[in-house]
């Protein structure tokens, strides 16, 4: 992150926050609701922590399971393989459940156009480069 910056108003680093809050509690329930894209979330999660509280940005750069996307998007704008695969993979068996339950088909017709973009927007991202061993 640029150090130059001006520091934002307290009143916009506690907005940041809650967002940055809102889209991890959202990206964790995407990981089990079908038709939630979870990489969006924690991506945005990510750049609202690292504007509002560093102690919330280096405990999710940090995590286990959140960090790798983090560090790998931060250092080359890239997204998984995997994670592509599995978004595709969700929105797929979810546009298929709301075309199935859905009372108005426009309904569906629109969900699955939004998870179509997102889709487009994912796959059209760099996958990370091959993690080097060390011997």
């Amino acid at each position: 992150m640029d150090d130059t910056r001006k520091p934002l108003p307290v009143v916009v680093r506690y907005l940041l926050l809650v967002l940055a809050v809102v889209c991890l509690v959202i990206g964790v329930v995407a990981l089990f609701v079908p038709g939630i894209p979870t990489t969006v979330f924690i991506l945005i999660a990510g750049w609202a922590a690292a504007r509002s509280s560093p102690r919330f940005h280096d405990w999710l750069i940090n995590h286990r399971h959140f960090g790798p996307m983090l560090r790998d998007w931060r250092a080359h704008g890239a997204v998984s393989r995997r994670a592509k695969i599995l978004a595709t993979v969700m929105m797929t068996g979810s546009a298929v459940i709301f075309f199935m339950v859905s009372p108005r088909r426009w309904v569906a017709e629109l969900l699955t156009a939004l998870m179509a973009l997102v889709l487009m927007w994912l796959w059209l991202r760099p996958e990370p480069p091959p993690k080097v061993q060390e011997p």
